[in-house]
């Protein structure tokens, strides 16, 4: 097994603390929104091995049977298939969708042929794999995720036309027809759709109706003792966004959104096509490995609108909770709908037995509190709070022990791992 060493992601949006705390150590001073665990050659995290460090894209791709298994490769190629991060939210990321894994083939090699550079801004596919992920809330997490009923919609920019009204204000003619989209008898994907397109593409007067509506909606909050207080949470996130994005049209897609309040432990998974948005909060992110975004609003980056419309499922579609599944053998696993990864968590109180890992190949390992001792036929590591590994598919079976060096607390390590 290898120590790892990871990148950390300083995008404006992260928390400057919630990693730092978790993980027991100092901030860096900055936002720290991401720390990158895995082989995504954009940021790979490095493998402490005995000639050094050493990439682990460049590692796996030197003893891919070894390290990723018979199975994993079948499966996906000489490549880890998947990747984890710790996400710090302290203000909205982007609104955004993920493409499908032909989807991403195909563009990634137009850009290619193209001559489209890796990281140039306006480049919109930057590998050729899909990118499906899974949210596990660390502490309290607030999102937007999947299309509403549409009569939910409509009910909300309704709210917003009454508290424009109540300013003494003229309700716009770009509200008037968004409110007559949301009631028509259209089939629901195409009413979505053309919500969703009226707003993103409203150009000044979509911005002016975002600063209208959060500015009516903050005075009508105020009524109750705060600027957004007295609203319910859709419409309070409507005022919340346009602080931290001023005019952006994703302020008033958000309506459109089911807004979802998370607890600690309560995952769900984003497959390709749902539009989604993390608002605040520390969490852990799996996905399959690839850095496919394709961005709608609540961002100054790149928003290529033909693209996003051709990826979004405008589909009304409930919050896709995963289950949680409790082992007799000490594991808590979650399972999302695809074959590239499954998350399981692990505690150990002080006086407690080992347990195993789930192992169905290679495994990234990650120490949240406390200190384990991971034990293998080929050796073993002591793994302190906010130490990770990357343990070959080679390596097992994999237990953790309780260590001394948790002094007395409970330790918690979580790991991923390929689908079952």
């Amino acid at each position: 097994m290898f120590a790892l060493t990871n990148v950390m992601r300083d995008y404006p949006w992260g928390s400057a603390t919630a990693i730092a705390e978790l993980l027991g150590r100092d901030p860096s001073g900055g936002p720290e929104a991401e720390l990158w665990m895995g082989a995504h050659p954009d940021s790979p995290s490095l493998a402490d091995t005995p000639d050094g460090s050493v990439a682990l894209d460049a590692l796996i791709a030197a003893h891919p049977g070894a390290m990723l298994g018979s199975d994993a490769m079948a499966a996906f190629g000489a490549r880890l298939p998947f990747m984890a991060k710790l996400l710090a939210a302290g203000q909205a990321l982007s609104l955004q969708v993920h493409p499908t894994l032909e989807q991403a083939r195909e563009r990634f090699a137009d850009e290619e042929a193209a001559g489209v550079a890796r990281d140039a801004p306006d480049r919109n596919y930057r590998d050729d794999n899909h990118k499906p992920e899974m949210l596990f809330p660390l502490s309290n997490f607030e999102a937007l995720c999947g299309f509403r009923p549409c009569a939910e919609a409509a009910e909300l920019f309704r709210a917003v036309a009454e508290a424009i009204a109540a300013t003494g204000a003229d309700v716009p003619e770009l509200l008037k027809q968004l409110s007559m989209t949301l009631n028509s008898r259209m089939a629901a994907p195409m009413v979505i759709r053309s919500a969703f397109e009226t707003l993103i593409g409203g150009g000044e007067a979509a911005r002016e109706l975002v600063e209208l509506s959060a500015a009516a909606l903050a005075r009508q909050g105020a009524q109750n003792g705060d600027t957004a207080g007295g609203l319910n949470p859709p419409l309070r996130t409507v005022v919340e966004l346009a602080k931290q994005y001023p005019g952006d049209p994703g302020v008033l897609i958000s309506l459109l959104l089911n807004r979802v309040s998370l607890t600690p432990g309560q995952a769900i998974y984003l497959p390709a096509g749902l539009i989604h948005a993390y608002l605040s909060g520390l969490g852990v992110e799996v996905m399959a490995s690839s850095d496919n975004v394709l961005r709608g609003g609540l961002t100054g980056k790149h928003v290529d609108v033909p693209e996003l419309l051709a990826t979004v499922d405008f589909n009304s579609s409930d919050v896709p909770f995963v289950p949680t599944r409790t082992t007799g053998l000490g594991q808590q696993v979650w399972e999302p709908p695809f074959a590239e990864f499954a998350l399981q968590r692990v505690e150990l109180l002080p006086d407690g037995e080992p347990v195993p890992l789930v192992q169905n190949g290679p495994l990234l390992v990650l120490a949240v509190s406390g200190a384990v001792l991971l034990d293998s036929p080929r050796g073993d590591m002591v793994l302190p709070r906010g130490g990770s590994v990357f343990v070959p598919a080679a390596e097992n079976p994999v237990m953790v022990h309780p260590h001394v060096a948790a002094a007395g607390q409970a330790s918690v390590v979580f790991a991923v791992t390929v689908a079952g």
